[in-house]
């Protein structure tokens, strides 16, 4: 019988402590199949951050690197200078990457490092409880605003995918998301470019996630795929937002 799908190696055969419905899996799946697809898995170096994807290091079978919160851009800076030969990927929640994180994403980005972001937004710190996230909708509920989220004293959610697009050293800045198939091959291809531009030494490329958060949106799985596409995607729209290999910038 013809092997039409099986698990990529560089996934490990392990049961994954995410919530039902969350789309980490899925991501983690793409990542693992990119890293098979390039034939990296022996000198991939990915980074954990802090969040729910803390214990992404027992999800990939190449070598991982637990950062402080916050601090994986800095972590993958440092292991990508000392053994430039290796593929080095970060994978990290909006709560750590735009929030406690901010100063190391955008200087790495604008020095160029030559490394790999996969970033997971789903508008919410999932963690932790469901606090507010940099990256929480105008008039969200979350548990930190429960009467929804008010621009007047917490401020407009960022846009990352757009802000890092203004950086020179940016190479790929691409925002996707798996709410279904035709999506979740388009993530596939945004991560691949992503991480073929690092081997062709391209500089900082970012693949922007929109994702969900079911437990802590207080929602099924499919009540939470649908929320995605009605309140997030307008607010994150899809898209290339700077790809330096074709000169595309979206002002």
């Amino acid at each position: 019988m013809a092997v039409v799908f099986e698990r990529p190696h560089a996934l490990a055969d392990v049961p994954m402590h995410y919530c039902p419905g969350c789309t980490h899996g899925i991501v983690h799946r793409l990542v693992a199949e990119v890293i098979d697809e390039l034939g990296v898995e022996g000198k991939a170096v990915g980074v954990a951050s802090v969040g729910c994807s803390v214990m992404s290091y027992d999800y990939f079978n190449c070598d991982m690197v637990q950062a402080p919160h916050g601090r994986a851009p800095a972590v993958a800076t440092g292991i990508k200078r000392a053994k430039p030969e290796n593929v080095v990927f970060t994978y990290q929640g909006d709560g750590d990457l735009a929030a406690i994180g901010t100063a190391e994403t955008i200087h790495s980005a604008t020095r160029g490092e030559n490394i790999t972001v996969i970033f997971i937004n789903n508008a919410i710190y999932g963690m932790t409880g469901g606090q507010m996230a940099p990256t929480t909708l105008p008039n969200m509920v979350t548990q930190t605003t429960p009467y929804g989220r008010d621009v007047n004293t917490a401020g407009y959610p960022i846009r990352v995918c757009e802000m890092l697009s203004t950086l020179d050293g940016v190479a790929l800045a691409q925002r996707v998301t798996v709410d279904c198939v035709k999506n979740v091959i388009n993530a596939k291809k945004a991560i691949k470019k992503a991480f073929q531009n690092q081997i062709e030494g391209k500089g900082f490329s970012i693949v922007e996630v929109v994702s969900t958060c079911p437990t802590n949106w207080g929602m099924s799985p499919f009540e939470a795929i649908q929320w995605l596409r009605d309140n997030m995607l307008p607010y994150y729209p899809l898209g290339v937002y700077k790809d330096e290999t074709k000169g595309d910038r979206l002002k």
